[in-house]
């Protein structure tokens, strides 16, 4: 009984680790394909990938005002955020990943 509750523990995990790998890899595609343009240059004030001080306070704010922001859109002092990048095809899942993505690339 052990043995087969140690399978299913390891499979359960084994899953688990594979939708965190794909979800980091779905936020850098989508990173690379519809945020680069933006985050990768400070277009429109946006915060650069991985620049700390320009990330800080608005990961203080936490994430859901950061998917928030991403998703609907956001004008402040510093700059403007189109909803979705500017691409409405975009799902909401790999809006949140990239989001994410630039989060840990700001840590």
């Amino acid at each position: 009984m052990n043995r087969v509750v140690s399978m299913v523990v390891s499979v359960a995990l084994a899953g688990a680790i594979s939708s965190v790998a794909v979800a980091a890899g779905k936020g850098e595609t989508t990173y690379k394909t519809a945020c680069f343009a933006c985050h990768g240059t400070g277009a429109a004030g946006a915060p650069k990938l991985g620049d700390k001080a320009a990330w800080g306070p608005r990961i203080k704010k936490g994430n859901a005002t950061l998917y928030k922001h991403a998703l609907h859109g956001f004008k402040g002092n510093k700059g403007f955020m189109p909803a979705k990048g500017g691409r409405a095809t975009l799902a909401d899942a790999d809006v949140k990943a990239a989001v994410d993505y630039m989060v840990g690339k700001a840590k």
